[in-house]
């Protein structure tokens, strides 16, 4: 029954075939124009859709190849970030914040200062407190060093925004999960590059969670 039917509807194909090109080649006058016009606007079409598919390719590369650029020139920012001692690094901090306008900044220059290495005041009034973290480019923030800076930040220190600034490339899940749920700025080597080159401090405190602390008024 299956090759029958098949057999039926093959016919039926062949059938409507001849049908279809006897009645096209006595109506040629009329057809060809249309058919001209059908391939005409099949083929611009193809033209239209290979130069958007060879201009979205093109962008991408550049995107691509300046995301590369910008992570290049970042690292090429760093190197003199990784020569620093730590001591030093705080005080390159200090002078990063100074740079973006603000005030009071001071630098503690020891151990045991409960994790503000840094503090001043933002253009808006709000109190700034920074650790900082002078790591191998490899490691990573972990939780125990996040809990202790929110154990401090705050409560502490009284800051309104709390930044954790490294050197290294990343924070341990946990870590940055502590970090976004008690609103703590986590800035690691590529924000750090960002911000050595020229980016604003303001502009890279929103990037993690909302980074504004209580947006106190200023005094």
């Amino acid at each position: 029954m299956r090759k029958r039917t098949r057999r039926q509807v093959q016919g039926w194909g062949a059938a409507a075939a001849l049908i279809a090109v006897a009645w096209v080649a006595g109506n040629w006058a009329a057809v060809w124009p249309v058919l001209v016009i059908v391939l005409a606007v099949c083929g611009v079409s193809g033209a239209g859709w290979g130069l958007l598919r060879a201009h979205r390719h093109t962008v991408g590369q550049d995107r691509q190849w300046r995301a590369q650029e910008e992570a290049r020139a970042r690292e090429l920012s760093m190197t003199e970030v990784d020569a620093l001692t730590w001591q030093e690094f705080e005080h390159y901090v200090a002078d990063l914040c100074r740079r973006d306008g603000c005030t009071k900044v001071v630098v503690s220059g020891k151990r045991g200062d409960l994790g503000a290495d840094v503090i001043g005041y933002l253009a808006d009034g709000r109190k700034l407190v920074i650790q900082c973290k002078k790591y191998a480019p490899e490691r990573s923030v972990s939780s125990q060093d996040m809990q202790k800076f929110v154990g401090t930040a705050r409560l502490e220190h009284g800051a309104d925004v709390a930044l954790f600034v490294t050197t290294c490339r990343s924070f341990t899940k946990a870590a940055l999960g502590l970090a976004m749920r008690q609103d703590i700025v986590a800035l690691h080597r590529d924000l750090l590059g960002s911000w050595v080159k020229g980016a604003h401090l303001e502009t890279l405190i929103p990037l993690n969670g909302s980074g504004g602390g209580t947006r106190r008024q200023p005094a």
